[in-house]
């Protein structure tokens, strides 16, 4: 798992049918100070993830570990939303 932000949302209305009713939602993962890093991932949305918001992501064949993305072909889901979380004994976020 890694923690990233909801920076974005994608729509396809022509895709592979077993891709149909999913949300997908543009995240960057950040560090665990906050900041962003890396490249942008496309994900499936599992949990109805937000703009803005700080997520749990998943990837590789995790990814189809979920209810909704089982034998999809998805590689990065979103699975959670952070509400906090605490670095030693600072909370480094808090929603």
């Amino acid at each position: 798992m890694q923690l990233a932000k909801v920076v974005g949302t994608v729509v396809s209305t022509r895709k592979e049918s077993s891709l149909d009713g999913l949300k997908f939602l543009m995240v960057r993962p950040v560090d665990e100070e906050g900041r962003e890093t890396g490249s942008i991932l496309v994900a499936a949305d599992a949990v109805g993830a937000g703009p803005e918001e700080i997520v749990l992501i998943a990837s590789g064949s995790s990814a189809r570990q979920t209810q909704m993305t089982d034998k999809r072909p998805v590689d990065a889901v979103v699975m959670g939303i952070v509400d906090t979380w605490n670095v030693g004994n600072a909370t480094k976020y808090k929603k």
